[in-house]
């Protein structure tokens, strides 16, 4: 039977993040530069003939019985009329909650295995429309690379930027995003980011944060959760800067500087920090993608 395997489900991260305004339907609007990042899931997904839908948990994650890899594969089903089934077994690696898009990103990469594997041959931008139904992340997933990210999500102008690494860690509890867009201290961007002046602001991940300024989503995070607040402070301390990235609880630090040495000792530095936290703790040094490893599946 047919199968595709080792498929990649990158996170991303949110360099900045402008909350712009509202829309009637109570969706917020955004602006945020997304980066991919080599942190991913795995999926690896079989055809079957019988028009079986299941998935199967290949590390024996908690994941819900109903996640967007099935309901991506039964909404490509319904807009294609394919009576095809798959097994997607998902290797599960980013944290939940974490605000680096791990549930769009595994999303995006089943529409993209199964629009293969089913032979369907949707074109990008059907595939973009679906994404959009399954949540306001995956069309970037599905955009092939980092992006200049307005809307909800869905209003994406993709950008060249060079490689950086990133330090990226996650207290053991999770964010509501729910709780985040209705708290009090949600704080609102007066200045639009223009499209036009990124090329003089691109050279570097840290020029970004600098010149467009905060993640308008953290002091309602901060005055939530206490991981988000030590996450922070933590890391500041041991980078000299740190963000809350998308509206979950992970934060990451730009890290500066390549070579064996500076890489050596960024990651100490961030394994000494996490030996000093509960096992809970996750992180890891990251570096960003310039596209997606599944770019061009959909042209």
């Amino acid at each position: 039977m047919k199968a595709l395997h080792d498929l990649a489900a990158p996170a991303k991260l949110n360099l900045f993040l402008h909350v712009v305004g509202k829309r009637a339907d109570g969706y917020h609007l955004l602006q945020s530069v997304f980066v991919l990042i080599d942190w991913a899931d795995t999926l690896h997904v079989e055809l079957r003939a019988d028009g079986r839908l299941a998935r199967h948990d290949v590390l024996g994650g908690d994941l819900p019985a109903d996640d967007l890899c099935l309901r991506a594969a039964r909404l490509l089903r319904l807009e294609t009329g394919c009576t095809l089934g798959a097994d997607i077994h998902l290797e599960k690696r980013l944290p939940a909650g974490a605000g680096m898009g791990g549930g769009s990103s595994d999303a995006a990469t089943t529409l993209l295995a199964l629009n293969r594997l089913w032979d369907l041959r949707l074109p990008l931008d059907r595939l973009l429309a679906l994404g959009l139904k399954l949540g306001a992340d995956v069309p970037f997933f599905l955009g092939g690379g980092p992006a200049f990210v307005e809307g909800i999500g869905e209003i994406l102008h993709p950008l060249t930027l060079p490689e950086q690494r990133f330090a990226v860690v996650k207290g053991p509890a999770g964010l509501a995003t729910k709780d985040i867009f209705s708290s009090d201290l949600l704080a609102r961007s007066e200045n639009l980011a223009i499209v036009a002046g990124f090329p003089a602001l691109a050279g570097t991940a840290e020029n970004l944060c600098e010149g467009f300024g905060r993640n308008d989503l953290q002091p309602a995070a901060e005055a939530i959760s206490s991981d988000v607040r030590e996450a922070l402070a933590l890391m500041s301390k041991q980078f000299g800067n740190a963000r809350m990235t998308g509206s979950g609880a992970a934060v990451f630090s730009v890290l500066a500087g390549v070579g064996k040495e500076k890489e050596g000792n960024d990651d100490q530095s961030l394994a000494t920090l996490l030996q000093a936290q509960p096992a809970a703790w996750i992180g890891r040094i990251c570096r960003s993608l310039a596209q997606h490893p599944l770019a061009g599946w959909a042209d």
